[in-house]
């Protein structure tokens, strides 16, 4: 984990060593300034008793304390400086490298991580590895640095008093250890909780419509409040059982003052005692042991909130591996073919389950042939898996059984790019970025002209509407497309996909929001003017498909028939259905046709 992570440091390596190296200098005076102050004193107590105090060791002193405590800061904030450039930076390299990542991903990758859990490791999580990295490089280097260096001073000062520190760091040691290994899981358990929470903000933000119109307020506030409630009351724990640190932390702090002042006294009245004025504990040892004491345990209460956050990064940095470590599970193979001939599909035993766990097939025995240059529609009800089926062509998914060959050659043995080039695909989402209508076409060819895209703006009925704007093909289009409508949205996302030259073009039920007077001029636009490209159409409506050189009716995830319109309507119950039910024939009519179809049967 450590090793995938650190890669993202790259740039930021020198502020990320700079930093650990101004800390420990600035360690190294603070521990040295109460050895002085010791000597000062002592100097001090040495001239009240001979009467003499020259102002030079005064000044001396002095000013060594005075120039060690200026260095000490300007290492501080030096050390702080690198810390936070390096820290910012290793961040924004995470996000990157995520980014990217992700970009990389199949349909199947992002499938199992959802949305909302990538918006979150994107946002949440590496912010929390930012902070302690941050830490890490600064406040855990200084502390155990501070806790040594301390030690080995206070030595040097008293030896007897100084086993008071040894005895109380594993104490405090002990407690941190607990407080971790009781609220890792918390923390592992509570960014699930945060990415519901997510999920249902991406929600209502997405769907603020639909809630309004169905006035729905309440319910969405409802929900939100319990799952943020749920991240709420983790945290609560967490922090409670975190809060254990401080006060154990603050009682040993005192205890050792206390410890210390007792040992002093009982050496001091010991050395009297017997005479031996040398023995005694000194102003001055007195006041740097309890200024060690104070950096030691301090020391050790930093070190327990940089654990603390340590442990919430760890799970964060848990996630960010996963997105980073995972590889997608459609990659161009070695010596890829480059170049599609032609629009020919061929669907050869096809079976497919989006996961490998999945008990039954989204689509079994698929066995199909579209030659290059047809018109293909294709019907059936909500979840017979026609998206799944298209999906499989530009090779979005691979197939689990079987084989999908375009052009002559099987989808994975084509370069991605190349094939996704060739085959246009208009989904059933319909997504517009923000920009202007020429910066959402030109994700078809970054380089089109602006006659290319009048002309495939006219053959998907978008250039009237556009020319109909005040700045036409430079209106600017909102996120999501919300100041365009439905149908506007659905042909401006046709136009792209043709510009895009296809020798493929898939229309998964994207004239949905489109009239039937315009959808007719579409198809046939289409088929005067681009009759070489193979052209796939997903609809509801029959009248979308009816005529197409060929129908396909699938149910279930397989093809229940395939046939022109008149052949379907004659011999196949659910297409007559569809028919029926949206063309609202009587019932004398629906006789003759079912009279005809059973004659020519």
């Amino acid at each position: 984990m450590i090793r995938t992570l650190a890669k993202s440091v790259r740039e930021y390596k020198r502020s990320s060593i700079l930093s650990p190296i101004f800390v420990s200098l600035e360690v190294v005076l603070e521990c040295l300034m109460p050895l002085v102050i010791v000597w000062f004193i002592d100097a001090i107590n040495s001239g009240a008793e001979t009467g003499e105090l020259p102002m030079r060791v005064i000044l001396s002193y002095g000013g060594a304390l005075l120039g060690m405590a200026v260095f000490s800061l300007i290492f501080g904030m030096l050390s702080g400086r690198f810390a936070a450039h390096a820290s910012a930076g290793f961040a924004k390299n995470l996000r990157k490298d995520m980014y990217y990542a992700i970009q990389n991903y199949s349909f199947a990758n992002i499938d199992k991580f959802s949305t909302s859990s990538l918006v979150t490791r994107q946002t949440t999580d590496i912010t929390n590895v930012q902070m302690a990295y941050m830490m890490i490089i600064r406040v855990a280097i200084r502390c155990p640095l501070m806790l040594i260096f301390s030690l080995v001073m206070s030595f040097t000062v008293n030896v007897t008093i100084s086993w008071v520190f040894l005895a109380l760091v594993p104490v405090l040691a002990a407690v941190l250890m607990v407080v971790i290994f009781k609220v890792h899981p918390i923390f592992e358990r509570v960014f699930h909780k945060y990415d519901n929470m997510n999920r249902s903000v991406r929600e209502d933000i997405k769907g603020i419509r639909v809630v309004k119109s169905f006035v729905r307020e309440d319910f969405e506030e409802k929900k939100f409040k319990a799952t943020s409630e749920d991240v709420c009351k983790n945290f609560t724990l967490a922090e409670r059982i975190m809060a254990v640190n401080a006060p154990v932390m603050q009682f040993c702090i005192w205890l050792s003052f206390l410890l210390i002042f007792l040992l002093a006294a009982i050496i001091t009245g010991n050395a009297m005692a017997a005479g031996n004025k040398a023995g005694t504990v000194s102003e001055g040892d007195l006041t740097a042991l309890i200024m060690y004491a104070s950096q030691i345990l301090s020391a050790v209460m930093q070190l327990s909130m940089v654990l603390v956050m340590i442990i919430i990064a760890r799970t964060s940095a848990e996630r960010i591996v996963e997105v980073l470590k995972e590889k997608s599970n459609i990659v161009s193979p070695e010596n890829a073919v480059q170049e599609v001939k032609d629009g020919d599909i061929l669907f050869e035993n096809v079976s497919f389950k989006y996961s490998k766990d999945a008990e039954k097939f989204a689509l079994a025995d698929i066995n199909l042939h579209i030659k290059s240059g047809q018109t293909i529609g294709i019907l059936g009800g909500t979840g017979a898996s026609k998206s799944t089926l298209v999906n499989l062509i530009p090779r979005l998914y691979d197939v689990t059984e079987g084989a999908v060959y375009v052009g002559g050659v099987n989808v994975k043995d084509y370069d991605l790019e190349a094939l996704r080039n060739k085959v246009a695909m208009v989904l059933q989402k319909n997504v517009l970025f923000s920009g202007t209508i020429k910066d959402n076409l030109r994700w078809g060819k970054e380089d089109a002209t602006d006659e290319e895209m009048i002309r495939v703006c006219k053959l998907a009925c978008a250039d009237d509407f556009i020319q109909a704007f005040p700045q036409k093909y430079d209106t600017y289009i909102e996120q999501g497309g919300t100041n365009v409508s439905g149908g506007q949205k659905q042909r401006l996302c046709i136009a792209r996909a043709l510009l895009k030259d296809p020798k493929v073009l898939i229309l998964d039920d994207s004239t949905s929001a489109v009239d039937t007077k315009t959808d007719a001029i579409i198809r046939k636009s289409f088929r005067d003017q681009i009759p070489n490209v193979t052209k796939i159409i997903i609809a509801q409506r029959v009248s979308s498909v009816q005529d197409a050189d060929q129908i396909i009716v699938m149910e279930g995830g397989k093809i229940n028939a395939i046939g022109t319109h008149e052949e379907l309507l004659a011999k196949n119950e659910i297409y007559r259905e569809v028919y029926y039910s949206q063309n609202k024939i009587n019932g004398e009519n629906t006789a003759k046709i079912e009279e005809g179809g059973a004659e020519n049967a």
